[in-house]
């Protein structure tokens, strides 16, 4: 087969199903037919007589054609259409403005189809058929020339050695102007197999769903990919027609490959490790499946029809990997004039420095063009992120001028100086950079220009700098804020978002009802509103406002309105189902929702243990907060803090609760009948009390738990129905369980409000006064008891001081912590700045002294100092 009898082969499979698009194509292929699902499945047949109408259209005449393709059927027409018409088809992701003035296109498709001119401008070779990016430039106007003849023949290589036949399924879950999405696609069509077309993240369970569904044999992975496998718990997942998972476009530590190798022998399929380059169409070498778990270290043998040699690098003990086969590249392009050039290489030296073992496998071990000159000494960056890795850290490196620059997702105290041992320089050489993700190109491979820019200085925030913002109210460093980050998924919680609420309506003049949820990005371009009446203040707010001064109140007898704790047990539950039962992973809500119960717990257990240095108002079962379980129940002093203890275990309780795989799937899933069925659950102990307490202790005992899943339902009801469900258990389960009608119409009001009022709006002045107290309600609550008898019977000076009390330790507690995240943030980075400072012009002579005098030859990744 050539390019230019696609469409005959394609006809030969006839009826078999070529392509499956889970989302309907576009009206462009109406020869499409529906599967139950609603999916739209694309026969060869069909497939050869779209593509041959899309090089009809094209013409005769053969031209530069520039396609930004994309996970679809359109983009997979274009494609396959424009090399059947001859064409030289750019394939890219986004077809930019420097490509664009570069290499001036004679068609560009992109959402549609431009002819620029009928006749190309350009002298084109004959054996050229497409153009890729080098996988480390998506977007660079430096273009791999592949030839028709390289496309065939990596195609049938990769298609023998992973013996793909025509019962094979693959998913696109790579970009298919990336080689190694793109030869996925090859090597099926070649074998007429089918393909499941998809852009769908594996974050998304839906894609999941599809696979199961559409019976995928296989899909490929780069080892970002395999990062979030793990993070979605792919070793639980069930694919009984899955035969081979591949795993290319970067290295993967030996553990993951040999975890992954075991995983898919207990699972019945392949994990097949790949290792490819754009220069040579993709694929070069492979891992036998069975040989992964004894050398995972090994990037295997060469494909049918390639092979290997290794040759001599100067000033180095390794060898470079020099690949040879049919599918090595025609040469680069960096201008139009070359596309008209023969071949220029006839093998491919990889970069990679290399050794074969005794078994006769190749192993790559560093990287010729991944070496740093820092402070003089050569360092080897691909081996500094092993030994990164080893220690822990989930890490990429570059150099930044006199700088190496280390981006480490998990973060800690020892980085700089774990990489400073690694590397053999000085702590004030790293500059060490949390990130909340590693940047990235388009491929998944780390965007290291990105990650040298970390170590830029930078400017003063704006105004509306909501990464500043949220890096202030959340006490968190602004490094590890990406654009795509939310209030949830940087850990926010019901006891930051009120500060960060009242922050951010100041900055934005007017605040979106769905903040948590929206990107920074998003909101750094919310316009800038104003309204002629106050603010906007959301309910759960104004119940917390309002419930910590009806409590500290009735406490202090200025008024007796009682009712006010179990509205904000369901506030607490409301907040829980909007801050932690989110889409992050499992672990990481795991990890914020007890960081929540930290914040609550740990302030409550350390008053109480001060309060007894001086005082036997508390006992010990009070300091772990445990009285409503351990007891005793029968001292004065036992209830006081039985709404922080029942609420510290209904958090911890919900937290790992939805830990649990199976759980968390259907919360996700169906989340407000998982709600209903939380409150159909806890409903229990509304009717029976089992004996464990007094029937007047009930209502403030865990045994009170529903109000929380009433609470938890209430953030879940999104539609009328739902809503008046919630508010018809509400009102059938409140009257009688207090016997005090006052308090259960209080419950029942404040609950009703949570229910069907999102937000109020109210003069400016209320809305701070409640954002104050609100965001002060635990010191508030865990303080009065001790303030308010100082005041005997003056009631509203007793309230005042309680409230102010609150507020004052809150305010402590916000600069303490802010005070912590700076001191941590300024050790991470190795006191970089100011050993500069000190050491000024002579810093270079005296660390080489300094590394001259400790023996730098002990240092593993250092490579020779070279002066």
């Amino acid at each position: 087969m050539t390019i230019h009898r696609i469409v005959a082969h394609l006809r030969t499979f006839d009826d078999r199903i070529a392509v499956l698009c889970p989302r309907p194509p576009s009206a462009a292929v109406t020869a499409a037919e529906s599967v139950p699902d609603g999916s739209e499945r694309i026969t060869y047949a069909q497939l050869a007589a779209l593509v041959e109408e899309y090089a009809r259209q094209l013409g005769p005449n053969r031209r530069l054609v520039a396609l930004a393709a994309r996970n679809d059927i359109d983009s997979l027409v274009a494609y396959l259409g424009a090399l059947s018409a001859g064409c030289v088809v750019l394939l890219t992701a986004e077809i930019t403005g420097e490509l664009l003035a570069t290499y001036d296109p004679d068609v560009v498709i992109n959402d549609e189809v431009e002819i620029r001119r009928e006749v190309s401008a350009h002298r084109l070779h004959p054996d050229l058929a497409l153009l890729l990016s080098t996988s480390g430039s998506t977007g660079s106007p430096k273009l791999v020339r592949l030839s028709a003849a390289n496309l065939l023949s990596n195609a049938q290589a990769i298609a023998e050695y992973l013996g793909i036949d025509a019962d094979d399924r693959a998913a696109t879950t790579l970009p298919m102007f990336y080689c190694y999405g793109l030869s996925v696609v090859h090597s099926h069509l070649l074998r007429g197999a089918s393909l499941l077309l998809t852009d769908r993240s594996v974050l998304d369970d839906e894609l999941w769903d599809h696979l199961r569904d559409h019976r995928v044999t296989s899909f490929a992975a780069v080892p970002y990919t395999i990062d979030l496998l793990d993070r979605i718990g792919f070793d639980r997942m069930r694919l009984p027609d899955l035969r081979y998972l591949t795993q290319a476009g970067g290295r993967l530590a030996p553990e993951r490959v040999r975890a992954y190798a075991r995983l898919g022998k207990r699972a019945g399929w392949d994990f097949v490790v790949m290792y490819g380059q754009t220069e040579a169409t993709a694929r070069m070498a492979y891992l036998p499946p069975a040989l992964a778990g004894k050398h995972p270290d090994c990037i295997g043998v060469p494909i049918p029809g390639g092979r290997f040699t290794l040759e001599p690098v100067p000033d180095s003990d390794h060898e470079e990997l020099v690949y040879h086969g049919p599918n090595v590249m025609m040469g680069y392009a960096r201008c139009p004039r070359d596309l008209a050039l023969e071949g220029t290489v006839d093998s491919l030296r990889t970069g990679d420095l290399a050794l074969r073992t005794p078994e006769g496998l190749y192993q790559v071990v560093g990287r010729r063009s991944r070496f740093a000159k820092v402070f003089g000494l050569r360092i080897d960056l691909q081996r500094l992120e092993s030994g990164l890795a080893a220690a822990g850290f989930t890490a990429c490196c570059t150099d930044s001028g006199d700088q190496l620059v280390v981006a480490a997702e998990n973060p800690a105290e020892s980085l700089a100086a774990t990489a400073a041992e690694l590397s053999g320089l000085p702590a004030a050489a790293i500059h060490a950079c949390a990130v909340a993700e590693i940047p990235r190109l388009s491929n998944g491979k780390p965007d290291y220009p990105a990650i040298r820019q970390l170590s830029a200085p930078e400017p003063e925030p704006p105004i509306r700098d909501i990464r500043a913002l949220y890096a202030i109210a959340l006490g968190i460093d602004p490094a590890s804020i990406r654009p795509d980050s939310t209030f949830v998924d940087l850990g926010g919680n019901s006891l930051t978002y009120i500060t960060t609420a009242t922050r951010l309506e100041r900055a934005l003049g007017r605040l979106p009802t769905n903040w948590p949820d929206l990107s920074v990005a998003e909101l750094e371009r919310v316009p800038h509103g104003h309204t002629a009446f106050g603010r906007s203040v959301d309910t759960p707010t104004l119940l917390r406002a309002a419930g910590i001064v009806l409590i500290a109140g009735s406490h202090i007898g200025m008024f007796v309105l009682w009712g006010a704790a179990h509205v904000l047990l369901g506030v607490a539950g409301f907040n829980f189902a909007r801050f932690a039962v989110t889409m992050t992973p499992r672990a990481e809500r795991l990890r914020n929702a007890l960081r929540t119960v930290a914040l609550i717990a740990i302030p409550t257990a350390a008053w109480v243990a001060l309060t007894l240095l001086f005082t036997d108002y508390y006992s010990w079962q009070n300091v772990l907060l445990l009285n409503k379980i351990l007891g005793p129940r029968d001292s004065d002093t036992a209830g006081h803090l039985w709404f922080i203890e029942v609420l510290v275990l209904f958090m911890t309780v919900a937290a790992l609760l939805v830990r649990v795989p199976f759980i968390d799937a259907v919360a996700r899933r169906e989340p407000f009948w998982f709600a209903m069925g939380l409150v159909s659950l806890t409903m229990v102990f509304r009717i029976w009390s089992f004996g464990l307490y007094p029937a007047k202790d009930v209502p403030f005992s865990p045994l009170a738990c529903w109000f929380f899943a009433l609470g938890w339902a209430a953030a879940k009801a999104t539609a009328i129905w739902q809503r008046l469900l919630v508010s018809a258990v509400l009102l059938v389960s409140v009257p009688g369980y207090f016997g005090v009608l006052d308090r259960e119409r209080l419950v029942m009001a404040g609950l009703l409000l949570l229910i069907w009022l999102p937000a109020v709006r109210v003069p400016t002045l209320v809305a701070g006064v409640a954002a104050l107290l609100a965001d002060s309600s635990l010191f508030v609550y865990l303080l009065h008891w001790q303030v308010y008898p100082l005041f005997g019977q003056h009631h509203v000076a007793a309230l005042l001081a309680s409230l102010g009390a609150g507020v004052v330790a809150t305010w402590t507690m916000a600069i303490l912590r802010r005070r912590s995240v700076l001191v941590k943030n300024f050790f991470a980075k190795g006191l970089v700045a100011k050993s500069a400072a000190l050491d000024g012009p002579h810093l270079g002579r005296r660390v080489l002294g300094q590394l001259r005098d400790q023996n730098i030859s002990r240092n593993r990744l250092a490579g020779k100092v070279i002066e």
